[in-house]
């Protein structure tokens, strides 16, 4: 038991990454339970237990989807449903940020866009057997361009740019970036050149991408203020 728990931890340390993020989050949710981010510790749990119960498709048989023995351990759908539920839950949040009203409506297109690109995919791709890459990456383009949106309306603020250290939409928007910015073309690379996707080892880049992401959150949760959010 001991050394299945230790080969999880070292081999899955994303994982546990996901509960510590949360704790963090439950912990500090007084500086931020009257914003749009109120409902950030439910995400984190959702993001927790659904790499928990991906885990225990792909290495357990008790969890499996599929009686057939090719596609036994196949749990990509757990993965798109994920991805159009986070999505929105993003486009919520910026949408509820930002200030402009044209601005909010430019979300409002962006998340309009991101479901009818699920939807299309829907026709051509096997949501119970493969990632719908190019779906994430049309949503991921839309929540870029909102967080593009986001930033933009800082910069008009002011010169105040000191205190974006503790603001938590700022760490929260810096992880979205860096991972959005590069984890759909990775996703692409992985279905399309599978052979490039191994030999250049590309899932220990996301691994990274997924460490950073959640590293700045947590580190935003730690140091951000509520009088500086925004």
């Amino acid at each position: 038991m001991a050394e299945e728990l230790y080969k999880f931890i070292t081999n899955q340390y994303y994982i546990p990454l996901y509960f510590l993020v949360w704790l963090v989050a439950v912990f500090r949710y007084r500086s931020y339970f009257d914003t749009p981010l109120k409902y950030f510790p439910i995400y984190l749990m959702y993001t927790f237990l659904t790499e928990l119960l991906g885990y225990f498709i792909r290495y357990h048989d008790a969890f499996q989807f599929f009686s057939d023995e090719r596609y036994k351990w196949h749990n990509v759908i757990i993965y798109n449903i994920y991805s159009v539920i986070v999505f929105l839950f993003f486009y919520y949040i910026y949408w509820r940020v930002l200030k402009m009203e044209k601005h909010k409506n430019w979300v409002r297109y962006g998340a309009g866009i991101s479901i009818l690109a699920y939807a299309i995919s829907l026709f051509f791709q096997d949501p119970l057997h493969m990632n719908l890459y190019y779906a994430d990456l049309i949503a991921s383009m839309a929540l870029l361009a909102s967080i593009a949106l986001y930033f933009k309306e800082k910069m008009d603020e002011g010169p105040h740019l000191h205190s974006l250290k503790y603001n938590l939409m700022f760490w929260i928007s810096l992880g979205l970036v860096t991972f959005h910015s590069i984890s759909p073309f990775l996703f692409l690379v992985a279905y399309e050149a599978p052979t490039i996707w191994i030999d250049y080892q590309l899932r220990q880049v996301l691994k990274v991408l997924i460490l950073f992401m959640y590293g700045t959150f947590m580190l935003g949760f730690i140091i951000s203020r509520r009088k500086a959010f925004r």
